[in-house]
C-alpha cells in the first residue's frame, strides 16, 4: 500500500490471539501497537493532539511544541513535528529509558531531563514552566480531550471492526494519560455495555484502587503527587498523579474492576510473551498482559478478553526486562561453537602470508606522504567510513576537544583507479599494520584505535598535540568502555 507521508501509515494495529500462553479455558487477544510507525501507541495521540492544535489555530506554523512525557509520546511527537516542521523540545524524567532519549534526539528533538526524585509531576512542571517563558505550544497529553478522541476514532473503532463477529467479555488495559482508557471505553460502552472494562495498576502504586482521592492541584493548577505512589517497574504506567482524563474516565463510571500486578510479574510475562509467542512487548505491555491473566485465571470457560499492548520491547534495552539477557556467549552458546571447527575464539586466526601482501605502490606511498606531511592535518586518521574503530577514534577526539582530520580509504574517489589498495599498501609498508584506522599526530605514527586511547590514557599522546599546536582538555574523561563498541569489550 503507497502513502503520501509517514503520518498515514498511523493505525490499524493487529490483534493477536495468544495461543500458548492464555489458559485453554479462555481467549485471550492482544492489540499490537507496536505495529504503528514509531514503535507504540501514543502515535495515534500525537497525530491528533498537533492536527487539533493547527485547526483551532493554537499552534502556529513553526511553533515550537514541549511536552512531558516517558518516552513514547515523545518519540511520537518527534516524527510528527519532524514531518509537519515544527521543533520539538521534550522534557523527560532521568530514570525513563535511555533508548527513548535517543530515539527523540535522532528525530530532531531536543531531551531536557529533570531529577527522577521529582517523579511525573515534576517534569509536568518543568514542561508548562518552559511553555510559558518561551511561548511554545504545550499539547497537555494528560488532559486534551483530543487523545481521547483519537482513540474514540480509531483504536475503538478498529477494535469494533476485528470483533464484530463477537465482542470481547473484557478489554484490559493500563492507564498511563487517560487516552487510551478514556475514548476506548466510551466507544465501548456505547457499542457493547456488557463488555468491562479492566484497568492495570502496579500493585506497589494503588492509585486508583487504594480508596485514597487524588489530592487537589496545586496554586498554578498542577496535579498533586498522590500519597500512594511508589516508583514502580513499568514506564509510561501511572504517574504519580491522576490525569485528568483518568479521572473522567473514573467520574463517567466507565471503569469496572482494577488489576493490581506486581512489576516482577509483568517483567516475567514479557519475556515468556517473547519465548511462547514471539511477540517482543515492553514492560507495560507484559503488565497489561500479566493482569489479563490474573482475571483469566478467575472468569468462567468461552471468556474473551483483549489487551493492549502499547509498544515494543526494544524501548527496554536499558531497563530490567533486559537485565539477565547476556551480550556474551553462555556456557551452551561455546558448546554450540566449539562443536564445528570454523570461525571460533578459541582457535588461532590464520595469519596472512607476508609475501602476499601487496607492495606499496609509488603512487601509494606519495599519497600517504603528502598526506602525512600536511600541516593543514596536524592530527589525521586513515580509516574506512563504515569501521566502528574508526568511530571510536572520533569519539575520542570529540571528547579530549581536539580536531581531527580523516582520510577514508574506501571513499569512491580513492576506489577509483585502485589508488585505495596502493594507499593501503604504503600504510601496512609505513606501520607495520594492515589494519585501519591509523593515526598520525604531527608526522608521528600514533597507532591504530586502541593505540590512540591507550597513548592519551598514558601521557603519550599529549605532548604530541602540544607539539601540533593542538588544543586539548588535559581533564577529559577517557576510558575504554565509553569510546569502544560493546563487541570489543574485554572479554
Amino acid at each position: 500500500m503507497r502513502h503520501d507521508d509517514i503520518l498515514h501509515t498511523i493505525g490499524r494495529t493487529p490483534v493477536v490471539r495468544l495461543s500458548r500462553l492464555a489458559p485453554p479455558h479462555v481467549e485471550l487477544y492482544v492489540k499490537l501497537e507496536a505495529f504503528n510507525p514509531m514503535g507504540s501507541v501514543k502515535d495515534r495521540m500525537a497525530l491528533a493532539v498537533i492536527d487539533d492544535a493547527e485547526r483551532r489555530g493554537v499552534l502556529r506554523p513553526g511553533q515550537t511544541v514541549v511536552e512531558a512525557t516517558s518516552g513514547n509520546t515523545g518519540i511520537g511527537l518527534a516524527m510528527v513535528c519532524a514531518r509537519k516542521g515544527h521543533p520539538l523540545v521534550i522534557v523527560m524524567a532521568e530514570n525513563f529509558s535511555v533508548e527513548r532519549r535517543r530515539l527523540m534526539r535522532f528525530l530532531g528533538a531536543r531531551v531536557v531531563l529533570t531529577p527522577a526524585a521529582l517523579k511525573g509531576s515534576g517534569m509536568l512542571a518543568k514542561a508548562r514552566e518552559l511553555a510559558q517563558v518561551h511561548g511554545w505550544f504545550l499539547p497537555s497529553q494528560f488532559d486534551n480531550e483530543a487523545n481521547a478522541r483519537a482513540h474514540e476514532r480509531s483504536t475503538a473503532v478498529e477494535i469494533l471492526d476485528d470483533f464484530a463477529d463477537a465482542p470481547p467479555t473484557h478489554w484490559v488495559t493500563g492507564s498511563g494519560t487517560g487516552g487510551t482508557l478514556l475514548g476506548v471505553a466510551r466507544t465501548l460502552r456505547r457499542h457493547w455495555p456488557a463488555t468491562q472494562v479492566v484497568v492495570c495498576e502496579p500493585d506497589n502504586a494503588p492509585v486508583l484502587a487504594g480508596g485514597i482521592a487524588a489530592p487537589p492541584p496545586d496554586v498554578d493548577g498542577l496535579p498533586a503527587s498522590h500519597p500512594l505512589f511508589r516508583p514502580h517497574l513499568m514506564q509510561g504506567w501511572t504517574p504519580d498523579f491522576v490525569p485528568a482524563l483518568v479521572q473522567r474516565a473514573l467520574d463517567e463510571k466507565l471503569v469496572d474492576r482494577i488489576v493490581a500486578v506486581p512489576g516482577d510479574e509483568a517483567l516475567q510475562v514479557a519475556r515468556e510473551l517473547a519465548r511462547q509467542e514471539g511477540i517482543l512487548a515492553g514492560i507495560s505491555g507484559g503488565a497489561t498482559v500479566a493482569g489479563a491473566l490474573r482475571l483469566a485465571a478467575t472468569l468462567p470457560a468461552g471468556s474473551r478478553l483483549l489487551a493492549m499492548v502499547p509498544d515494543t520491547g526494544e524501548r527496554y534495552l536499558s531497563t530490567p526486562l533486559f537485565a539477565d539477557i547476556a551480550a556474551e556467549m553462555d556456557d551452551d552458546e561455546w558448546a554450540i561453537s566449539r562443536s564445528s571447527p570454523r570461525a571460533r575464539f578459541d582457535a588461532p586466526t590464520p595469519a596472512a602470508a607476508s609475501e602476499n601482501r601487496p607492495l606499496p605502490a609509488p603512487e601509494g606511498v606519495a599519497f600517504v606522504d603528502a598526506a602525512v606531511a600536511d600541516a593543514r592535518r596536524p592530527a589525521l586518521m586513515f580509516g574506512l567510513r563504515w569501521c566502528e574503530f574508526g568511530w571510536a577514534l572520533r569519539r575520542l577526539f570529540e571528547r579530549i576537544g581536539t580536531p581531527l582530520h580523516e582520510i577514508h580509504v574506501d571513499d569512491p574517489a580513492l576506489q577509483r583507479g585502485a589508488l585505495a589498495g596502493a594507499v593501503r599498501a604504503a600504510l601496512a609498508a609505513r606501520t607495520g599494520s594492515v589494519t585501519l584506522p591509523q593515526l598520525f599526530v604531527a608526522g608521528t605514527h600514533v597507532g591504530g584505535c586502541t593505540d590512540a586511547i591507550a597513548a592519551w590514557c598514558e601521557g603519550r599522546l599529549q605532548p604530541l598535540l602540544r607539539r601540533a599546536a593542538l588544543p586539548f582538555d588535559a581533564d577529559a574523561r577517557v576510558d575504554l568502555p565509553s569510546l569502544l563498541p560493546a563487541w570489543v569489550q574485554p572479554r
